[in-house]
């Protein structure tokens, strides 16, 4: 029993060590390196174990970039991935550069990939352009008229600036400022919608992509809608305004008016409390008789008597309330 235990034991011990030994030394990785004609060395797969690089990552890759006619090393894959990088996508990204007849050095595509960006898709853009659609953009004609406009943008990547280039925003912001721009400069809408293509010729003649990752290889202008009056409204705000202004600074005079009516009522008070204080001195100093007083007061009599009968209000069966009975007897 003794013995069994110990077999066993030596077995498991061996199969552990075969394990180990085929992780740390991969020969199915080495085999089919050098088969593929992509030879790498058994010890440079051991230091990749050690350095905590799969093998079999930068394996593929090198067997792609071989079979593809790209000579790139080991080193150079396996200094990519310890960066952050994608290998793999990186060299597919080189081999469909190759096939489209595209330079694209080992360098730029793993600085593209360290950056940020899809090297594969940027690749595959500069292939296949890409269309961007801008939002619908509303311009002001010099007649007031709004207009509204779609636009779609193609793009394709500019490799040399892809990396510090701008992107697909500034490209959509830069074509929309052109386009209220363009119609704000046109005279009337008609222009704009019987020539649209004025919009896209004077949008490219302005050099949009300069600075960016994309060059621009056409804009077309996809849907041009009339939009509200603009300058109607504003000249309809600002009349709304100018009445207001002006009725404020007539309500401004029509105080002032009130204020010196008020102002010239104080003084005939003032001057008519001092008519009985002059006849008392006209009475002493013998300048006034007593048929001067009375005539005087008759006058007085008169003039309030006609002031009565003019403030009178009519009745609803139209008699002056003068003329009407008091005291209810007729």
């Amino acid at each position: 029993m003794g013995i069994d235990l110990g077999l066993f034991g030596l077995v498991l011990l061996l199969f552990a060590a075969l394990f180990i030994g085929l992780y740390m030394i991969p020969i199915p990785l080495w085999i089919a390196a050098w088969a593929s004609g992509a030879y790498v060395g058994l010890l440079s797969l051991i230091g990749m174990r050690f350095r905590r690089v799969p093998p079999g990552t930068v394996v593929t890759a090198r067997i792609s970039a071989v079979k593809a006619g790209l000579a790139i090393s080991v080193n150079d894959l396996e200094a990519h991935f310890l960066a952050g990088g994608d290998v793999v996508r990186v060299v597919n990204a080189l081999i469909s550069a190759d096939k489209a007849n595209i330079p694209m050095p080992f360098k730029r595509a793993a600085a593209i990939d360290l950056a940020g960006r899809d090297v594969l898709e940027a690749v595959k853009m500069s292939v296949i352009p890409k269309v961007i659609e801008t939002a619908r953009i509303a311009a002001v004609a010099k007649d007031g008229i709004q207009l509204i406009a779609v636009s779609r943008v193609t793009v394709r990547t500019n490799i040399d600036r892809l990396v510090g280039g701008a992107g697909e925003q500034t490209i959509i912001a830069r074509v929309g400022e052109g386009m209220v721009s363009t119609i704000g400069s046109a005279a009337s809408h008609k222009e704009v919608l019987e020539n649209p293509d004025h919009i896209s010729k004077n949008i490219l003649s302005r050099g949009l992509d300069a600075g960016t990752a994309y060059e621009i290889l056409s804009i077309d202008i996809a849907d041009v809608d009339v939009g509200a009056n603009i300058g109607a409204k504003l000249q309809i705000d600002q009349a709304n305004a100018d009445k207001q202004i002006a009725q404020a600074k007539a309500e401004e005079r029509r105080a002032m008016a009130v204020a010196l009516e008020q102002e010239m009522r104080a003084r005939v008070v003032e001057a008519e409390a001092e008519v009985p204080r002059a006849m008392a001195d006209a009475f002493r100093r013998g300048n006034l008789g007593i048929m001067d007083y009375y005539r005087m007061k008759n006058v007085q009599a008169d003039t309030d008597m006609r002031g009565a009968i003019a403030s009178d209000v009519t009745s609803a069966d139209g008699t002056p309330e003068a003329l009407q009975p008091r005291g209810g007897h007729p």
